[in-house]
């Protein structure tokens, strides 16, 4: 898919490629981030406008970018493009010599049927040290019609001397908002289901595809009924209504861990709403509504108070303290 098409990470995409159109994008690359934030769809998005038909040329307003709709779009896509080579760990879960090789090998030629021929290396932390070793000197001094680009999660596997070789590009983890959007988008989300799995995600658009997003979607009610809940509790009586609607007698370690997160999430969008700032910035913008009936409960500094005892109620479950007696310790604090 085109640069425009991909979730995330504008200022880093829009910045490659304008520097491709202008031919001063490196020829060696890193493309590093976290597992599921879109690396190996940027690195075929370049693929597709270096060899497009018919790119646009871009403007202030936006990047130059490939049409996505050409043949040479739709086969790159498809990884069929003679001049597009993806290299990937095999049934060993590495990256051999050999193949490494046969890619520099075809690299050395001009390109067969596009203007310029891209290598990606997925995963690229996989290759075995004999693989980066040989890829030393084509990283230093690549075939004048192509481009490596390194795909990877943990580029300080790779050797320093292959690091020092590539200009590295980092890719941050995705907003929820972002990661909300590709669910309903391309996977056929409700918008519920969506916002409740992209909470969680951890900025990974893969690790939400991957949960359970009933289990989200329960764990997420949870978290506003507690807050909803404690928000204007004035006895302890409702504070413990709190803990039950947080499930302190029905919920496991990790399910309560779980449960935390959200309302440390929720707790996020309640300062983002009382800083006005943009709607796109909330995790949970499905709720707006909600969200904006417990603002004023919390207002000034319980926001942060409250952000401060989740993340102090995480720390404790982390050291095995009972979710019984952590979860009606934070009602209280909340």
């Amino acid at each position: 898919m085109p640069f425009r098409d991909l979730a995330g990470h504008r200022h880093v995409l829009d910045l490659t490629a304008r520097a491709a159109a202008r031919g001063s994008l490196p020829p060696s690359l890193i493309f590093a981030g976290p597992d599921g934030v879109g690396k190996r769809l940027a690195a075929i998005s370049l693929a597709q406008f270096f060899n497009c038909l018919s790119p646009s040329a871009g403007d202030a307003e936006s990047a130059p970018d490939a049409c996505g709709h050409c043949t040479v779009c739709r086969r790159v896509a498809r990884a069929v493009h003679a001049d597009v080579l993806m290299i990937e760990p095999g049934d060993s879960g590495s990256i051999k010599v050999d193949q490494v090789r046969g890619a520099i090998e075809r690299s050395a030629y001009r390109p067969f049927e596009g203007r310029r021929r891209v290598v990606i290396v997925d995963e690229a932390d996989a290759m075995e040290a004999p693989a980066q070793n040989a890829l030393l000197k084509t990283l230093e001094e690549p075939p004048a019609a192509s481009t490596f680009v390194l795909v990877t999660a943990r580029p300080d596997l790779l050797l320093p001397t292959v690091r020092s070789r590539c200009q590295r590009v980092r890719f941050a983890p995705l907003r929820p908002a972002d990661i909300a959007q590709v669910l309903i988008r391309d996977h056929g989300f409700a918008e519920h289901d969506a916002h409740a799995a992209a909470a969680l995600a951890d900025g990974s658009l893969a690790r939400a595809l991957e949960g359970d997003t009933d289990v989200y979607v329960e764990a997420r009610e949870a978290a506003v009924a507690m807050l909803g809940t404690v928000a204007h509790a004035s006895n302890p009586v409702q504070r413990l209504a709190a803990a039950r609607a947080l499930g302190r007698d029905k919920v496991d370690r990790d399910e309560l861990s779980r449960r935390l997160r959200l309302v440390s999430s929720v707790l996020r969008d309640l300062g983002v709403l009382q800083a006005r700032a943009e709607d796109r910035t909330l995790a949970h913008g499905d709720l707006k509504p909600a969200l904006q009936r417990l603002l004023p409960a919390f207002e000034g500094d319980r926001a942060v108070r409250a952000f401060s005892a989740v993340e102090q109620a995480l720390d404790a479950l982390d050291r095995n303290a009972s979710p019984k007696i952590v979860a009606d310790w934070l009602v209280f604090q909340v």
